[in-house]
């Protein structure tokens, strides 16, 4: 299907009325909003993110120390698991969406955007911070029990960052990706 370059609006599914694919969207609040996230993540891994205090002891952790406490404690595949699926595929899916609206909201050609936008595609289905925030949850109603937890300002860097992903990923549409990377700019 080809669409022409003045197309503004929704394709439906003619069979249910389902939006297939929306143009016209705000290239710049997408960018603005990925650039949010990618700060609160590095703000969620610069912190603490959380403290427990138990019988005279205190005890501060990183996300990325409980990496290296999961590995230590032969925890290996599930410290790789944390690695990748809640630090590094966020990182790269937001890098790589960055590394495509960034020069074509500047007007300026990118000869890497097709194979960054395919591997940007594939990342996606791979980023499970909401899963793993969900799992800190629950874990923290477990845990408050047996220790005072207090949350670092990583912990709500977190939560701000698993927001900003999670709109961010709603909010990508592939057809108009392409349709931005066809054109050579994201300005309708």
């Amino acid at each position: 299907m080809t669409l022409p370059n003045d197309v503004s609006g929704k394709l439906l599914c003619p069979r249910c009325g389902c939006v297939l694919a929306s143009f016209g969207r705000d290239s710049q609040t997408l960018l603005a909003i990925s650039f949010t996230a990618l700060i609160l993540l590095l703000v969620a891994n610069a912190f603490p993110f959380m403290a427990f205090s138990a019988q005279g002891q205190y005890q501060e952790i990183t996300l990325l120390q409980s990496v290296f406490e999961l590995w230590q404690q032969s925890y290996e595949s599930l410290a790789v698991m944390v690695l990748v699926f809640i630090l590094l595929a966020p990182l790269l899916f937001l890098g790589g969406l960055i590394s495509v609206l960034l020069p074509l909201h500047l007007r300026r050609r990118n000869r890497f955007n097709i194979f960054i936008l395919r591997w940007l595609f594939r990342i996606t289905h791979w980023s499970m911070v909401e899963v793993f925030l969900i799992g800190v949850l629950v874990s923290l109603i477990k845990i408050a029990a047996m220790a005072d937890v207090i949350p670092g300002i990583s912990f709500w860097a977190y939560i701000l960052f698993n927001l900003a992903v999670t709109y961010v990923l709603s909010k990508v549409d592939r057809v108009q990706l392409w349709r931005w990377v066809n054109q050579g700019h994201c300005h309708d």
